[in-house]
């Protein structure tokens, strides 16, 4: 009786995090949908800077002025309100943790957030310029350059889903060093299949053009290079935890 009630109350503390976490994110689009034509605006504004004199954006679905915002609005609504819903994750887990795991937890949440919005930055500012510039000066003569709203926006979505998750390899590299699946070394060894492997990735998740697959297998590589170097603390540091248990239990 008492594993079932634990199971139901566990279970209804649950329920109250996902709805603190929709909650958050509902409170923040609603403070942002009256700005959802602005924000849309900015959002095109590196593609809009490079497309030819006169040439404009294009909406070929009727819903496509309305929802093409709106969508925005959302999905920037949840990537705003991602330390809130880290955190309700991380109130749930943190009473399963023991000390140790918790001081380590809570630098990697923020940490983990932090790059996630430096890939969307990285993306935005250094990216969105470069290729945009290259796609329209390589259009064939006689082509006007007239994107389509909703799908520029998918696309741009889809680019910065992209960086933002490749700029977590520090955190996944230093979660597998610590836990023990891998170490330092054995990652330094395999450097030459990363190289290699961060450029096949650049290759399936950007455009088909050599500028924003390097400036995507760039970032990585240096990325998991500082990855390797921090891991490598945390790998020793655990070596070491073990060596003084080892002693005391002796």
């Amino acid at each position: 009786m008492t594993d079932t009630n634990n199971l139901i109350s566990h279970l209804v503390e649950l329920r109250n995090r996902i709805l603190r976490a929709l909650l958050s994110v509902l409170v923040v689009f609603l403070c942002l949908v009256y700005f959802a034509e602005d924000l849309y605006h900015y959002l095109a504004s590196p593609l809009m800077a490079v497309l030819p004199e006169n040439a404009s954006m294009i909406a070929t679905d009727v819903a496509s002025p309305f929802f093409a915002p709106f969508k925005l609005t959302l999905v920037l609504s949840f990537f705003i309100a991602i330390p809130y819903v880290l955190y309700q994750v991380w109130a749930f887990i943190a009473p399963g943790l023991y000390t140790t795991e918790k001081k380590l937890v809570i630098p990697l949440l923020v940490s983990s957030t932090l790059l996630f919005y430096a890939g969307m930055a990285f993306a935005y500012f250094v990216v969105f310029p470069l290729a945009f510039a290259f796609f329209t000066s390589v259009a064939p003569s006689g082509v006007t350059v007239s994107t389509d709203i909703s799908s520029y926006l998918d696309f741009v979505l889809k680019l910065f889903f992209a960086f933002g998750v490749s700029f977590e390899i520090p955190i996944a590299i230093i979660l597998m060093c610590w836990t023990g699946v891998t170490d330092a070394d054995s990652l330094r060894a395999k450097r030459p299949f990363v190289i290699v492997g961060v450029f096949v990735i650049g290759m399936l998740l950007t455009p088909p053009d050599i500028i924003s697959q390097t400036l995507l297998a760039v970032p990585m590589w240096l990325l998991f290079e500082i990855g390797v170097i921090v891991g490598g603390f945390y790998g020793k540091k655990n070596d070491d935890e073990q060596d003084d248990h080892t002693a005391t239990d002796g």
